[in-house]
């Protein structure tokens, strides 16, 4: 295996350009499924490289059930760093099993816990809280999600605005966002060195809701305004809710950038530009990742097979 077992667990530095330039070059929904693509394939590399190190080190180990051959000497000279880096990868592995375990977890339970404070209202598309604390945001489900929001923030906001919070709130669920948003961020618990990742995603899926109520609405004054205010008078309200409006993030980035001209829509920026220097090299490096995992995967099988007594 060599080096190449250990290139996925940092070629994930790869992808830092790209995840910074993707937020201020790139359409919104350009810049998501890319880096949501990129997270996604680096994190279940890395994991790979992770589990194949944990099989060598937890052939080292006393007592294990593993058979007695793939703890030979001769199996421990093919796989290089066996010593230290596969006893390392036991704990490594465990964590990010824990981590991902525990946000999924969780994801499900908020999800829960949200349509089960709707059970007693109407099956409407938007569901109105008679609660004074204002805060508005999208809650998927199996069939069709429902746009939440509370009495405390129409109240805040002028017809218009709130076309605009629902135009976001509903782009939100068409477009699914929180499968890209629970993606990244189980790949961020995947590899510490793919969070920039994940913030990026966290604030491209917003300027991606922003654009499509832009376009729906036929203001982006009007969705900056939305935003300003929702931010403004949301400030303090429970954590805990899925991706919307009144979520937490760089607001004054997504009301300058409604305020500005519409972004470009182009599938793939040119190698002659800088985003697109950086995206080439983001995919270069996932290429190397998978190839690397897989050349490290197919050699660790064949060593494995060879020293297991028949």
């Amino acid at each position: 295996m060599g080096v190449f077992v250990f290139l996925p667990l940092v070629l994930p530095f790869t992808t830092w350009p790209i995840a910074r330039l993707a937020e201020q070059r790139l359409h919104p929904r350009t810049a998501t499924r890319l880096l949501t693509g990129v997270a996604v394939v680096m994190a279940a590399c890395s994991t790979v490289s992770l589990g194949l190190l944990m099989v060598v080190g937890t052939a080292q180990l006393p007592g294990n059930p593993l058979p007695d051959g793939w703890s030979d000497p001769e199996v421990r000279e093919a796989v290089p760093y066996d010593e230290v880096a596969g006893r390392l990868a036991i704990p490594a592995l465990i964590a990010v099993l824990l981590a991902c375990g525990r946000t999924g977890w969780r994801h499900g339970r908020v999800r829960r816990g949200a349509h089960r404070a709707l059970a007693g209202l109407p099956g409407t598309e938007v569901a109105v809280l008679p609660d004074e604390v204002p805060y508005a945001y999208a809650l998927p489900g199996r069939r069709r999600g429902r746009v939440v929001v509370t009495t405390g923030m129409l109240s805040c906001l002028e017809p218009t605005e709130r076309r605009a919070l629902f135009a976001h709130e509903r782009a939100h669920l068409g477009a699914r966002h929180h499968r890209f948003l629970l993606a990244v961020q189980l790949a961020a618990h995947a590899n510490p060195f793919l969070r920039p990742l994940h913030t990026a995603v966290s604030y491209t899926t917003e300027r991606w809701a922003d654009e499509e109520a832009a376009r729906t609405v036929g203001s982006r004054r009007a969705v900056a305004c939305a935003i300003g205010k929702a931010a403004l008078v949301s400030r303090g309200t429970p954590v805990g809710t899925l991706a919307g409006l009144a979520a937490p993030g760089p607001v004054p980035r997504r009301v300058a950038a409604l305020l500005g001209p519409a972004p470009a829509m182009r599938s793939w920026p040119s190698v002659f530009t800088s985003v697109g220097l950086a995206a080439w090299g983001a995919a270069a490096g996932t290429v190397v990742s998978a190839l690397s995992s897989a050349n490290s995967a197919v050699t660790m099988a064949l060593i494995l097979y060879a020293a297991t007594p028949l």
